[in-house]
Protein backbone atom coordinates (compact mmCIF):
# COMPACT_ATOMS: atom_id res chain seq x y z
CA UNK A 1 0.00 0.00 0.00
CA UNK A 2 1.41 3.72 -0.78
CA UNK A 3 3.03 4.54 2.54
CA UNK A 4 3.79 8.44 3.36
CA UNK A 5 6.70 9.93 3.94
CA UNK A 6 6.83 11.99 7.30
CA UNK A 7 10.79 12.49 7.92
CA UNK A 8 13.83 11.59 5.40
CA UNK A 9 17.17 11.00 5.81
CA UNK A 10 19.59 12.78 3.10
CA UNK A 11 23.30 12.04 2.62
CA UNK A 12 24.72 12.79 -0.74
CA UNK A 13 27.94 13.25 -2.35
CA UNK A 14 26.52 14.29 -5.79
CA UNK A 15 24.09 17.07 -4.87
CA UNK A 16 22.86 18.36 -7.88
CA UNK A 17 19.06 19.42 -7.23
CA UNK A 18 19.46 18.62 -3.10
CA UNK A 19 18.31 22.03 -2.53
CA UNK A 20 15.00 22.02 -4.51
CA UNK A 21 14.35 18.43 -3.52
CA UNK A 22 14.95 19.48 0.73
CA UNK A 23 13.01 22.59 0.02
CA UNK A 24 9.81 20.44 -1.79
CA UNK A 25 10.06 17.92 1.37
CA UNK A 26 9.90 20.78 3.97
CA UNK A 27 7.25 22.39 2.07
CA UNK A 28 4.93 19.40 2.80
CA UNK A 29 5.78 18.34 6.59
CA UNK A 30 8.51 16.02 6.13
CA UNK A 31 11.06 16.50 9.00
CA UNK A 32 14.97 16.45 7.68
CA UNK A 33 17.46 14.71 9.05
CA UNK A 34 21.02 15.17 6.98
CA UNK A 35 24.80 14.78 7.57
CA UNK A 36 28.30 16.87 7.42
CA UNK A 37 28.12 18.87 4.18
CA UNK A 38 24.75 17.99 3.14
CA UNK A 39 22.99 19.35 5.88
CA UNK A 40 25.48 22.60 6.15
CA UNK A 41 24.01 23.42 2.22
CA UNK A 42 20.22 22.33 3.17
CA UNK A 43 20.88 24.47 6.36
CA UNK A 44 22.67 27.43 4.55
CA UNK A 45 19.38 28.25 1.99
CA UNK A 46 17.33 28.40 5.44
CA UNK A 47 15.56 25.21 5.59
CA UNK A 48 15.17 23.06 9.07
CA UNK A 49 17.11 20.42 8.65
CA UNK A 50 18.11 18.37 11.97
CA UNK A 51 22.12 17.25 11.67
CA UNK A 52 22.38 13.58 12.10
CA UNK A 53 24.54 13.87 15.61
CA UNK A 54 22.24 15.75 17.05
CA UNK A 55 19.64 13.24 16.53
CA UNK A 56 21.65 10.25 17.52
CA UNK A 57 23.28 11.78 20.31
CA UNK A 58 27.04 10.95 18.68
CA UNK A 59 29.11 13.25 17.28
CA UNK A 60 30.52 12.40 13.75
CA UNK A 61 34.22 11.41 14.08
CA UNK A 62 37.09 9.32 12.53
CA UNK A 63 37.32 11.96 10.26
CA UNK A 64 33.99 11.33 9.07
CA UNK A 65 34.27 7.74 8.73
CA UNK A 66 31.76 7.43 11.17
CA UNK A 67 28.43 9.37 10.97
CA UNK A 68 24.78 7.12 10.64
CA UNK A 69 26.39 3.81 12.30
CA UNK A 70 23.62 3.87 14.60
CA UNK A 71 20.78 1.98 15.76
CA UNK A 72 18.45 5.33 15.86
CA UNK A 73 19.32 5.73 11.83
CA UNK A 74 19.07 1.47 11.28
CA UNK A 75 16.44 0.53 13.21
CA UNK A 76 14.46 3.51 11.89
CA UNK A 77 15.05 2.61 8.49
CA UNK A 78 14.95 -1.36 8.92
CA UNK A 79 12.15 -0.71 11.55
CA UNK A 80 8.91 -3.48 10.03
CA UNK A 81 5.93 -0.89 10.50
CA UNK A 82 3.35 -2.86 12.31
CA UNK A 83 6.09 -5.28 13.33
CA UNK A 84 8.39 -3.50 15.56
CA UNK A 85 7.12 -0.69 16.37
CA UNK A 86 6.69 -1.40 19.85
CA UNK A 87 10.42 -2.14 19.88
CA UNK A 88 11.56 1.44 18.37
CA UNK A 89 9.11 3.31 20.77
CA UNK A 90 10.99 1.38 23.74
CA UNK A 91 14.32 2.98 22.46
CA UNK A 92 13.27 5.87 21.34
CA UNK A 93 13.51 4.95 17.42
CA UNK A 94 11.85 7.16 14.92
CA UNK A 95 10.96 5.64 11.81
CA UNK A 96 12.78 7.05 8.62
CA UNK A 97 9.98 6.87 5.51
CA UNK A 98 12.66 8.58 2.89
CA UNK A 99 16.06 7.77 2.66
CA UNK A 100 18.10 10.09 -0.58
CA UNK A 101 21.81 9.30 -0.86
CA UNK A 102 24.46 8.91 -3.47
CA UNK A 103 27.91 7.48 -2.74
CA UNK A 104 31.11 8.81 -2.43
CA UNK A 105 33.05 9.50 -6.28
CA UNK A 106 34.96 5.91 -5.66
CA UNK A 107 34.78 5.52 -9.61
CA UNK A 108 35.88 9.08 -10.51
CA UNK A 109 38.73 9.02 -7.64
CA UNK A 110 40.64 6.00 -8.64
CA UNK A 111 40.17 7.14 -12.46
CA UNK A 112 42.61 9.85 -11.76
CA UNK A 113 45.84 9.53 -12.48
CA UNK A 114 47.42 10.71 -9.60
CA UNK A 115 45.16 8.86 -7.46
CA UNK A 116 47.19 7.42 -4.43
CA UNK A 117 45.68 4.36 -2.46
CA UNK A 118 45.03 5.82 0.54
CA UNK A 119 43.10 8.88 -1.17
CA UNK A 120 41.18 5.73 -3.07
CA UNK A 121 40.24 3.83 0.48
CA UNK A 122 38.95 7.17 1.97
CA UNK A 123 36.68 7.11 -0.76
CA UNK A 124 35.17 3.86 -0.56
CA UNK A 125 32.05 4.79 1.08
CA UNK A 126 30.82 2.40 4.46
CA UNK A 127 27.58 4.42 5.89
CA UNK A 128 25.97 4.82 2.47
CA UNK A 129 25.94 1.46 1.54
CA UNK A 130 24.88 0.41 4.53
CA UNK A 131 22.12 3.25 4.44
CA UNK A 132 21.16 2.11 0.79
CA UNK A 133 20.74 -1.91 1.80
CA UNK A 134 18.68 -1.40 4.65
CA UNK A 135 15.85 1.33 2.88
CA UNK A 136 16.26 -0.80 -0.20
CA UNK A 137 14.94 -4.36 2.04
CA UNK A 138 12.62 -2.55 4.00
CA UNK A 139 10.93 -1.00 0.73
CA UNK A 140 7.57 -1.81 2.10
CA UNK A 141 7.85 1.06 4.12
CA UNK A 142 10.72 2.91 3.52
CA UNK A 143 11.10 4.74 -0.27
CA UNK A 144 15.51 4.76 -1.31
CA UNK A 145 16.56 7.43 -3.95
CA UNK A 146 19.63 6.41 -5.28
CA UNK A 147 20.04 9.06 -8.03
CA UNK A 148 19.25 12.82 -8.74
CA UNK A 149 17.55 12.03 -12.12
CA UNK A 150 15.01 10.12 -9.77
CA UNK A 151 14.14 13.54 -7.56
CA UNK A 152 10.79 14.79 -9.95
CA UNK A 153 9.45 11.18 -9.72
CA UNK A 154 9.60 11.40 -5.88
CA UNK A 155 7.77 14.99 -5.85
CA UNK A 156 5.02 13.63 -8.74
CA UNK A 157 4.18 10.68 -6.26
CA UNK A 158 4.23 12.53 -2.72
CA UNK A 159 2.31 15.17 -4.63
CA UNK A 160 -0.71 13.36 -4.00
CA UNK A 161 -0.90 13.30 -0.07
CA UNK A 162 2.34 12.70 0.15
CA UNK A 163 2.71 9.13 -0.48
CA UNK A 164 4.74 6.77 -2.63
CA UNK A 165 3.38 3.71 -4.32
CA UNK A 166 4.24 -0.11 -3.60
CA UNK A 167 5.48 0.02 -7.54
CA UNK A 168 7.76 2.82 -6.82
CA UNK A 169 9.14 2.14 -4.03
CA UNK A 170 9.99 -1.26 -5.71
CA UNK A 171 11.76 0.17 -8.52
CA UNK A 172 13.73 2.31 -6.47
CA UNK A 173 14.87 -0.55 -4.62
CA UNK A 174 16.14 -2.87 -7.40
CA UNK A 175 18.07 0.45 -8.60
CA UNK A 176 19.89 0.83 -4.95
CA UNK A 177 20.86 -2.50 -5.41
CA UNK A 178 22.41 -2.17 -8.98
CA UNK A 179 23.96 0.92 -7.76
CA UNK A 180 25.63 -0.78 -4.54
CA UNK A 181 26.53 -3.49 -6.78
CA UNK A 182 27.96 -1.74 -9.54
CA UNK A 183 29.92 0.29 -6.21
CA UNK A 184 31.07 -2.97 -5.00
CA UNK A 185 32.28 -4.33 -8.27
CA UNK A 186 34.31 -1.61 -9.24
CA UNK A 187 36.38 -1.26 -5.40
CA UNK A 188 36.78 -5.43 -6.44
CA UNK A 189 38.43 -4.35 -9.23
CA UNK A 190 40.63 -1.80 -8.30
CA UNK A 191 42.13 -3.61 -5.53
CA UNK A 192 41.96 -6.78 -7.60
CA UNK A 193 44.54 -5.35 -10.36
CA UNK A 194 46.53 -3.92 -7.14
CA UNK A 195 47.51 -7.60 -5.90
CA UNK A 196 47.59 -9.71 -8.77
CA UNK A 197 50.65 -10.53 -10.29
CA UNK A 198 51.71 -9.24 -13.63
CA UNK A 199 50.93 -12.08 -15.35
CA UNK A 200 47.23 -12.73 -14.32
CA UNK A 201 46.32 -8.42 -14.10
CA UNK A 202 44.06 -8.91 -17.07
CA UNK A 203 42.05 -12.15 -15.85
CA UNK A 204 41.47 -11.24 -12.55
CA UNK A 205 39.46 -13.87 -10.00
CA UNK A 206 36.10 -12.73 -10.28
CA UNK A 207 35.33 -11.15 -13.82
CA UNK A 208 33.41 -7.97 -12.14
CA UNK A 209 31.59 -6.20 -15.58
CA UNK A 210 29.85 -2.66 -15.31
CA UNK A 211 27.72 -1.48 -18.23
CA UNK A 212 24.77 0.95 -17.85
CA UNK A 213 21.30 0.91 -20.19
CA UNK A 214 22.21 3.52 -22.94
CA UNK A 215 19.34 2.82 -25.85
CA UNK A 216 16.65 1.00 -26.05
CA UNK A 217 15.88 -0.77 -29.47
CA UNK A 218 13.18 -1.31 -31.76
CA UNK A 219 14.21 -5.06 -32.07
CA UNK A 220 17.82 -7.15 -32.57
CA UNK A 221 19.87 -8.63 -35.13
CA UNK A 222 16.37 -9.76 -35.95
CA UNK A 223 13.25 -8.33 -35.90
CA UNK A 224 11.58 -11.06 -33.98
CA UNK A 225 14.54 -10.34 -30.97
CA UNK A 226 14.44 -7.61 -28.37
CA UNK A 227 17.51 -5.90 -27.86
CA UNK A 228 19.29 -3.02 -25.86
CA UNK A 229 22.59 -1.22 -25.88
CA UNK A 230 24.56 -1.23 -22.60
CA UNK A 231 28.01 0.81 -22.07
CA UNK A 232 30.57 0.69 -19.83
CA UNK A 233 30.64 4.02 -17.96
CA UNK A 234 34.54 4.12 -17.31
CA UNK A 235 35.72 3.67 -21.04
CA UNK A 236 37.65 7.24 -21.56
CA UNK A 237 38.53 5.75 -25.20
CA UNK A 238 36.86 7.25 -28.35
CA UNK A 239 33.74 4.73 -29.55
CA UNK A 240 30.57 4.03 -30.56
CA UNK A 241 30.02 4.14 -27.47
CA UNK A 242 31.26 7.25 -26.33
CA UNK A 243 29.99 8.82 -29.65
CA UNK A 244 27.75 11.89 -29.92
CA UNK A 245 25.02 11.57 -32.45
CA UNK A 246 24.84 14.91 -34.72
CA UNK A 247 22.09 14.13 -36.59
CA UNK A 248 19.94 10.76 -38.12
CA UNK A 249 17.43 7.93 -36.52
CA UNK A 250 18.07 6.25 -33.80
CA UNK A 251 20.85 3.66 -34.36
CA UNK A 252 19.91 0.01 -34.20
CA UNK A 253 21.78 -3.19 -33.42
CA UNK A 254 23.44 -3.86 -36.48
CA UNK A 255 24.39 -0.16 -37.15
CA UNK A 256 26.18 -0.22 -33.61
CA UNK A 257 28.00 -3.39 -34.68
CA UNK A 258 28.94 -2.39 -37.69
CA UNK A 259 29.85 1.08 -36.72
CA UNK A 260 31.93 -0.44 -34.06
CA UNK A 261 33.79 -2.80 -37.02
CA UNK A 262 34.15 0.20 -38.96
CA UNK A 263 35.89 2.89 -36.45
CA UNK A 264 38.01 0.27 -34.95
CA UNK A 265 39.53 -0.69 -38.29
CA UNK A 266 39.84 2.82 -39.37
CA UNK A 267 41.93 3.57 -36.26
CA UNK A 268 44.64 0.70 -37.64
CA UNK A 269 46.02 3.58 -39.99
CA UNK A 270 47.99 7.03 -39.33
CA UNK A 271 47.59 8.45 -42.73
CA UNK A 272 44.23 9.24 -43.84
CA UNK A 273 42.36 6.36 -44.64
CA UNK A 274 38.44 5.87 -44.89
CA UNK A 275 36.75 2.12 -44.48
CA UNK A 276 33.69 1.09 -45.65
CA UNK A 277 31.91 -1.75 -44.13
CA UNK A 278 28.62 -3.70 -44.52
CA UNK A 279 27.31 -6.92 -42.61
CA UNK A 280 30.81 -6.58 -39.98
CA UNK A 281 33.24 -6.60 -42.74
CA UNK A 282 34.69 -4.05 -44.52
CA UNK A 283 34.16 -4.03 -48.22
CA UNK A 284 36.30 -1.24 -49.46
CA UNK A 285 39.73 0.33 -47.81
CA UNK A 286 41.86 2.83 -48.67
CA UNK A 287 44.40 5.57 -47.57
CA UNK A 288 45.16 8.19 -49.39
CA UNK A 289 46.68 12.21 -48.86
CA UNK A 290 43.16 13.40 -47.78
CA UNK A 291 40.14 11.45 -46.80
CA UNK A 292 38.00 12.55 -50.12
CA UNK A 293 40.49 10.94 -52.05
CA UNK A 294 40.64 8.12 -49.12
CA UNK A 295 36.65 7.81 -49.40
CA UNK A 296 36.29 7.66 -53.37
CA UNK A 297 39.28 4.82 -53.80
CA UNK A 298 37.56 2.83 -50.84
CA UNK A 299 34.48 3.05 -52.47
CA UNK A 300 35.44 2.13 -55.74
CA UNK A 301 36.45 -0.80 -54.48
CA UNK A 302 33.40 -2.58 -54.26
CA UNK A 303 30.42 -0.03 -54.88
CA UNK A 304 27.74 -2.72 -54.91
CA UNK A 305 28.26 -3.66 -51.50
CA UNK A 306 28.81 -0.43 -50.00
CA UNK A 307 25.16 0.81 -50.75
CA UNK A 308 23.87 1.04 -47.15
CA UNK A 309 26.99 0.62 -44.93
CA UNK A 310 29.00 2.40 -42.96
CA UNK A 311 31.50 4.45 -43.55
CA UNK A 312 34.33 5.46 -40.85
CA UNK A 313 37.25 7.90 -41.79
CA UNK A 314 40.28 8.89 -39.10
CA UNK A 315 40.41 13.00 -40.13
CA UNK A 316 37.08 15.21 -39.68
CA UNK A 317 34.97 15.27 -41.98
CA UNK A 318 34.87 17.48 -44.55
CA UNK A 319 32.08 19.14 -46.79
CA UNK A 320 33.70 18.17 -49.88
CA UNK A 321 33.94 14.56 -48.42
CA UNK A 322 30.56 14.33 -46.99
CA UNK A 323 28.98 15.82 -50.58
CA UNK A 324 31.05 12.69 -52.49
CA UNK A 325 29.60 10.17 -49.74
CA UNK A 326 25.54 11.03 -50.39
CA UNK A 327 25.83 11.90 -53.95
CA UNK A 328 27.31 8.83 -54.66
CA UNK A 329 25.97 6.02 -52.41
CA UNK A 330 22.77 5.39 -49.92
CA UNK A 331 24.81 5.62 -45.95
CA UNK A 332 23.58 4.21 -43.18
CA UNK A 333 26.68 5.82 -40.60
CA UNK A 334 28.95 8.24 -40.73
CA UNK A 335 31.59 8.51 -37.91
CA UNK A 336 34.93 10.82 -37.59
CA UNK A 337 36.71 12.15 -35.34
CA UNK A 338 35.29 15.51 -35.92
CA UNK A 339 32.84 16.52 -38.03
CA UNK A 340 33.29 19.94 -40.03
CA UNK A 341 29.81 22.54 -39.55
CA UNK A 342 30.07 22.52 -43.41
CA UNK A 343 29.94 19.01 -43.64
CA UNK A 344 26.91 18.52 -41.22
CA UNK A 345 25.03 21.18 -43.19
CA UNK A 346 25.69 18.47 -46.32
CA UNK A 347 24.39 15.62 -44.56
CA UNK A 348 21.14 17.46 -42.94
CA UNK A 349 19.64 16.91 -46.44
CA UNK A 350 19.69 13.30 -45.61
CA UNK A 351 18.26 13.64 -42.35
CA UNK A 352 17.84 9.66 -42.33
CA UNK A 353 21.84 9.17 -42.19
CA UNK A 354 23.33 8.78 -38.91
CA UNK A 355 26.45 11.33 -38.39
CA UNK A 356 28.83 10.44 -35.34
CA UNK A 357 31.42 12.30 -33.98
CA UNK A 358 33.38 10.39 -31.26
CA UNK A 359 36.90 12.63 -30.83
CA UNK A 360 40.34 12.15 -31.63
CA UNK A 361 41.88 8.77 -30.13
CA UNK A 362 45.80 8.38 -29.89
CA UNK A 363 47.05 4.87 -29.44
CA UNK A 364 44.09 1.90 -28.30
CA UNK A 365 44.25 1.46 -24.77
CA UNK A 366 44.74 -1.74 -23.06
CA UNK A 367 41.55 -3.75 -23.02
CA UNK A 368 40.38 -7.31 -23.22
CA UNK A 369 37.84 -9.01 -25.79
CA UNK A 370 34.71 -11.09 -24.76
CA UNK A 371 33.05 -14.13 -26.01
CA UNK A 372 29.74 -15.30 -24.95
CA UNK A 373 29.02 -18.89 -25.15
CA UNK A 374 26.35 -20.84 -23.26
CA UNK A 375 26.89 -20.85 -19.75
CA UNK A 376 30.50 -19.12 -20.20
CA UNK A 377 32.39 -16.42 -21.07
CA UNK A 378 35.87 -16.38 -23.11
CA UNK A 379 38.18 -13.28 -22.42
CA UNK A 380 41.27 -12.78 -23.78
CA UNK A 381 43.73 -9.49 -24.59
CA UNK A 382 42.07 -7.37 -27.76
CA UNK A 383 43.84 -7.94 -30.87
CA UNK A 384 46.39 -4.53 -30.88
CA UNK A 385 48.90 -6.45 -32.67
CA UNK A 386 50.12 -6.35 -35.83
CA UNK A 387 53.25 -8.01 -36.24
CA UNK A 388 56.72 -8.94 -34.91
CA UNK A 389 59.94 -9.78 -36.84
CA UNK A 390 58.68 -9.68 -40.41
CA UNK A 391 60.56 -12.28 -42.65
CA UNK A 392 60.69 -12.76 -45.97
CA UNK A 393 60.33 -16.47 -47.05
CA UNK A 394 60.29 -16.30 -51.13
CA UNK A 395 62.66 -16.29 -53.60
CA UNK A 396 61.07 -13.05 -54.29
CA UNK A 397 62.09 -10.26 -52.47
CA UNK A 398 59.46 -7.49 -52.19
CA UNK A 399 60.00 -3.94 -52.69
CA UNK A 400 59.30 -1.33 -50.40
CA UNK A 401 56.42 -0.50 -52.43
CA UNK A 402 54.89 -3.59 -52.21
CA UNK A 403 55.85 -4.17 -48.49
CA UNK A 404 54.13 -1.33 -47.53
CA UNK A 405 51.26 -2.63 -49.41
CA UNK A 406 51.49 -6.18 -47.38
CA UNK A 407 51.31 -4.15 -44.13
CA UNK A 408 48.20 -2.24 -45.24
CA UNK A 409 46.38 -5.58 -46.64
CA UNK A 410 47.44 -7.39 -42.91
CA UNK A 411 45.75 -4.45 -40.82
CA UNK A 412 42.74 -4.86 -43.46
CA UNK A 413 42.36 -8.66 -42.92
CA UNK A 414 42.19 -8.48 -39.12
CA UNK A 415 38.59 -6.95 -39.54
CA UNK A 416 37.44 -9.15 -42.31
CA UNK A 417 36.03 -12.41 -41.15
CA UNK A 418 37.96 -15.36 -41.64
CA UNK A 419 39.05 -17.32 -44.04
CA UNK A 420 39.90 -13.82 -45.30
CA UNK A 421 41.30 -13.01 -48.48
CA UNK A 422 42.35 -9.80 -49.51
CA UNK A 423 44.13 -8.07 -52.75
CA UNK A 424 45.59 -4.50 -52.43
CA UNK A 425 48.03 -2.29 -54.43
CA UNK A 426 48.96 1.64 -53.63
CA UNK A 427 47.36 1.42 -50.29
CA UNK A 428 43.63 0.48 -51.22
CA UNK A 429 42.10 -2.75 -51.29
CA UNK A 430 41.62 -4.11 -54.59
CA UNK A 431 39.43 -7.21 -53.85
CA UNK A 432 38.40 -8.53 -50.54
CA UNK A 433 36.67 -12.35 -49.95
CA UNK A 434 35.53 -12.45 -46.14
CA UNK A 435 33.98 -15.37 -44.26
CA UNK A 436 34.28 -18.49 -46.58
CA UNK A 437 34.92 -22.47 -44.96
CA UNK A 438 37.81 -22.57 -47.65
CA UNK A 439 40.74 -19.77 -48.32
CA UNK A 440 40.21 -20.88 -51.97
CA UNK A 441 36.81 -19.59 -52.16
CA UNK A 442 37.53 -16.52 -50.34
CA UNK A 443 40.16 -15.89 -53.01
CA UNK A 444 38.58 -16.35 -55.86
CA UNK A 445 35.50 -14.15 -54.22
CA UNK A 446 38.05 -11.57 -53.75
CA UNK A 447 39.33 -11.99 -57.37
CA UNK A 448 35.68 -11.70 -58.65
CA UNK A 449 34.38 -8.45 -56.81
CA UNK A 450 38.11 -6.79 -58.22
CA UNK A 451 36.60 -7.70 -61.64
CA UNK A 452 33.28 -6.66 -61.12
CA UNK A 453 35.11 -3.22 -60.04
CA UNK A 454 37.20 -3.18 -63.04
CA UNK A 455 39.95 -3.17 -60.99
CA UNK A 456 42.78 -5.31 -61.66
CA UNK A 457 44.70 -8.29 -59.49
CA UNK A 458 47.49 -8.30 -61.17
CA UNK A 459 50.60 -7.07 -59.56
CA UNK A 460 48.48 -6.31 -56.38
CA UNK A 461 49.50 -8.11 -52.68
CA UNK A 462 47.38 -10.40 -50.62
CA UNK A 463 46.85 -10.58 -47.24
CA UNK A 464 45.13 -13.59 -45.48
CA UNK A 465 44.64 -15.10 -42.25
CA UNK A 466 44.49 -18.56 -43.36
CA UNK A 467 47.00 -20.82 -43.57
CA UNK A 468 48.72 -21.83 -46.58
CA UNK A 469 51.20 -25.10 -46.43
CA UNK A 470 51.95 -25.26 -49.71
CA UNK A 471 51.14 -23.11 -53.31
CA UNK A 472 47.53 -23.14 -53.66
CA UNK A 473 44.21 -22.23 -55.53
Amino acid sequence: MPQAIRRALISVSDKTGIVELAQNLHDQGVELLSTGGTAKMIAGQGIAVTEISDYTGFPEMMAGRVKTLHPRVHGGILGRRGIDDAVMQEHDIAPIDLVVINLYPFQQTVARPDCSIEEAIENIDIGGPAMVRAAAKNHAGVTIVVDPEDYPLLLNEMSNGGEVSDRTRFSLAIKAYEHTAQYDGAIANYFGHLVQAPEDQAFPRTLNLQFQHALAMRYGENPHQSAAFYVNSENTEPSVASARQIQGKSLSFNNIADTDAALECVKQFETPCCVIVKHANPCGVAEADNIHDAYQNAFSTDPESAFGGIIAVNRPLDASTAEAIVEQQFVEVIIAPEVDDDAIKVVANKENVRLLSCGQWDKPTTRLDYKHVNGGILVQDADQALYQGLEVVSEVKPDDRQMQDMVFAWKVAKFVKSNAIIYARDSRTVGVGAGQMSRINSARIAAIKAEHADLEVAGSVMASDAFFPFRDG
